[in-house]
């Protein structure tokens, strides 16, 4: 992934780069890797132009036949996809490159400025905007089930700034139903490929809208140069601290949005990076207008504290956080003193019922490491048929959610009783 984001932004010339990724010119084949960055502009310039062409057919003023936006979204789906697939042409250099680039984190006094504020009171950090950014809504396709459309608006929290998309999935046929917010795991550019697992695909045939949002520094808003999730865990803990709060602040937007325009149950969840944005949004939300509470949530491969993922976990020793850390004189002790603000409550029950949670966890999960995640299932009182704890790790528990709908079944069963209650 290192390889292909920073040839996105190199023009196809070697020497920027050779300069990026800083690798000895001499174990490098320049002939080789010339060729594959040009493939890589090529492909990039043409991936531009196509999403250029998207935005204005989906967002701008003049009206287009249904055979020109499904025509033009499936070429911006195919040639971005062709785009990120390159980076296998990269293989070559795999022995050459870290698995990471290691980005200088924050200083102290950096992280103090921006979030220092917030340690002894933290309900601002995640307050819902007043007003609301406005939201504006794309033209429709059709779906996989009913119909697609995206949701684009200015991020309200002020260190991104930047617009936010969030696709949304709506079955066809269903007046007002369950709206399900969910969030994707770390450095899923889930909008940008093709055939990816999708463990909640079943959910908009069970009557549910999904709306998809896109995190920060993923997909669309990837910071040029990095690949997606790539800022949020190699500036630990400024990332995730922005990560986590922008995320938090544009799903009270989206929620809000939903409840201006449906009278269905709302409900959060996500997979991974996802459902520990879940998890702090069903604690903090209790400062929100109670109109956009979550009033279920959706929980897939999670732990009970940040510092498990963020840390501790086999990705976060992949990428190296703690080394950064300590490298720019941080203590652990220090960076949990500000990774704790991203902790959800565990004394205070969350503003979703116990009953209406259904979470799904793997027991050989070594990226959200599951025993704090059963932990805080136990504190918060979700019954035992509400969890699902199968013999899967991180990555293989979406996979088998697409041959075992159980959980989305049970979740479903969630919504439907709320429904039925209105």
């Amino acid at each position: 992934m290192r390889s292909t984001s920073r040839a996105a932004c190199s023009s196809g010339v070697t020497e920027r780069f050779l300069e990026q990724l800083d690798i000895d010119r001499e174990n490098v084949n320049p002939d080789r890797l010339q060729a594959v960055l040009l493939q890589v502009e090529a492909a990039r310039a043409t991936s531009a132009a196509i999403e250029a062409r998207w935005e204005e057919a989906f967002f701008g003023p003049d009206p287009q036949t249904d055979q020109e936006l499904v025509s033009i979204e499936t070429a911006r789906l195919t040639q971005r996809h062709k785009l990120n697939s390159l980076r296998k042409e990269f293989r070559f250099l795999r022995k050459k490159l870290a698995r990471v680039h290691v980005m200088t984190p924050p200083t102290k006094g950096e992280i103090e400025a921006a979030y220092g504020g917030y340690r002894d009171y933290r309900a601002p950090l995640f307050a819902a905007p007043d007003p609301m950014p406005e939201v504006e809504v794309s033209r429709r396709v059709p779906g996989n089930v009913g119909t697609d459309y995206w949701l684009r608006f200015r991020s309200p929290h002020p260190r991104l700034n930047d617009l936010v998309y969030a696709r949304v999935h709506e079955p066809a046929g269903v007046a007002n139903p369950p709206t399900l917010v969910f969030g994707h795991g770390i450095c899923v550019d889930f909008d940008h490929w093709r055939g990816l697992i999708d463990e909640v695909d079943a959910l908009c045939e069970m009557g549910v809208r999904v709306i998809r949002h896109e995190a920060p520094f993923h997909g669309r808003r990837r910071p040029e140069g990095l690949y997606s999730g790539e800022k949020t865990v190699a500036t630990t803990p400024m990332g995730p601290l922005d990560s986590f709060s922008g995320s938090i602040r544009e799903w009270s937007v989206l929620l809000d949005w939903v409840r201006r325009t449906n009278h269905g149950p709302l409900a959060v969840g996500g997979s991974s990076l996802g459902a520990l944005t879940s998890l702090l949004c069903a604690d903090v939300a209790r400062n929100w207008p109670a109109d956009i509470r979550p009033q279920a949530l959706l929980l897939i491969t999670h732990s009970g504290h940040q510092r498990d993922a963020l840390v501790n976990g086999a990705l976060a020793e992949v990428w190296q956080a703690r080394d950064g850390m300590q490298a720019a004189g941080w203590t652990i002790e220090d960076a949990y003193d500000y990774i704790r603000l991203l902790d959800p409550a565990w004394d205070v029950p969350p503003v979703v019922k116990p009953e209406n949670i259904i979470s799904i966890l793997g027991k050989y999960d070594h990226v959200t490491p599951y025993e704090s995640g059963i932990e805080i299932l136990d504190a918060w009182g979700v019954p035992v048929e509400n969890r699902f704890l199968w013999k899967r790790g991180h990555f293989s528990v979406p996979m088998t959610m697409i041959r075992n709908d159980e959980p989305l079944k049970a979740f479903v069963g969630v919504l439907n009783s709320l429904q039925n209650r209105r």
